[in-house]
């Protein structure tokens, strides 16, 4: 099962995604992290110290190789410069399991506190007004498309701030998105954007209320959001001193049973693998309308395979 953490910045996504992510490798669940956020925190927000390098490539930096490994030998794809973030896959592809002997996992993944992580990469100079954020989030949007993953196993991204994650086909890889709100009204607004981009779209979200301080926070969550407030993190002082490098003890027991709900509710969504495709299909033929096949000079909308099923039934030696 998939999640995302998105929210306003500052409202503590990356903290919670983190918290998530280490909850569900502490109970053995195999799982990835992927840091997809602009401000590639997340790694150190796992607990990585200032003095322990993170060695892994980041996916950004590979994206050439990860197509070429993803597009296999699906006659629809006949390059990785034809080949665009949304393009899904065919027969013929190569697909993913989770945590696999692959090129797309194995070079990419560094373990951080027990959990394995892959980073899109940060925002350098050199993409200074010649670049989106988006475009190294191509990796990520592909590798979600390809991916196979089953009962018990999950997938926690830590995604761009605000209403932004929309502005690309992204949002629609997840099985629950998790939106982290603080009890301010500049947070609740972006929960306002997202949940209305999410109906357009059938797209299931939660909210997460966050550096809740009493009774006077949690209702004002509850005024605001309603229905959609799924639980709540108080303020702990476990994180602050993770976060000032002296770490100990335990998690607060009332936060720990938010990262229960968490899991429950995730645990609850049922994958629909024909959703997911229609849902790749049509924002790959937007995209190759919009831009992409004035930029490859091709007609993309020929990459759409079909007879091709996504889901378990994909996994066979043919496609794998």
């Amino acid at each position: 099962m998939r999640a995302a953490f998105v929210g306003k910045g500052g409202s503590g996504k990356t903290t919670l995604s983190a918290l998530f992510a280490r909850h569900l490798a502490h109970s053995g669940a195999p799982l990835v992290a992927i840091d997809g956020d602009i401000n590639q925190h997340l790694a150190q927000a796992l607990g990585l110290g200032d003095d322990e390098p993170f060695t892994a490539p980041p996916l950004s930096t590979r994206l050439g190789e990860i197509k070429d490994h993803l597009r296999g030998d699906n006659p629809r794809i006949t390059s990785r410069e034809a080949m665009i973030k949304t393009t899904p896959p065919g027969r013929g592809s190569r697909l993913l399991r989770l945590c696999g002997d692959d090129p797309v996992h194995t070079p990419h993944i560094q373990e951080v506190r027990g959990v394995p992580l892959m980073v899109t990469g940060e925002f350098d100079e050199s993409d200074l007004g010649v670049a989106c954020y988006h475009s190294k989030l191509g990796a990520v949007e592909l590798y979600l498309n390809h991916l196979v993953d089953g009962p018990g196993e999950y997938v926690v991204v830590d995604m761009t701030a605000g209403a932004d994650a929309f502005a690309s086909g992204l949002f629609t890889r997840f099985d629950l998105t998790f939106l982290v709100a603080e009890p301010t009204r500049k947070s609740v607004s972006v929960y306002r954007q997202y949940r209305d981009h999410a109906e357009e779209f059938g797209i299931p979200i939660a909210v997460v209320g966050n550096k809740v301080t009493g009774e006077d926070d949690l209702l004002f969550l509850k005024e605001h959001v309603g229905d959609d407030l799924l639980t709540s993190f108080q303020h702990s002082s476990w994180v602050r001193a993770q976060e000032q490098g002296r770490a100990q003890g335990d998690l607060e027991p009332h936060n720990q049973h938010a990262l229960r709900t968490l899991r429950a509710a995730l645990d609850a969504r049922t994958k629909d693998w024909t959703a997911f495709q229609e849902h790749a299909v049509a924002f790959h033929l937007r995209n190759a309308a919009a831009w992409a096949d004035r930029a490859t000079g091709s007609d993309l909308a020929a990459q759409v395979d079909p007879g091709f099923r996504h889901g378990p039934a994909a996994l066979e030696p043919a496609s794998a």
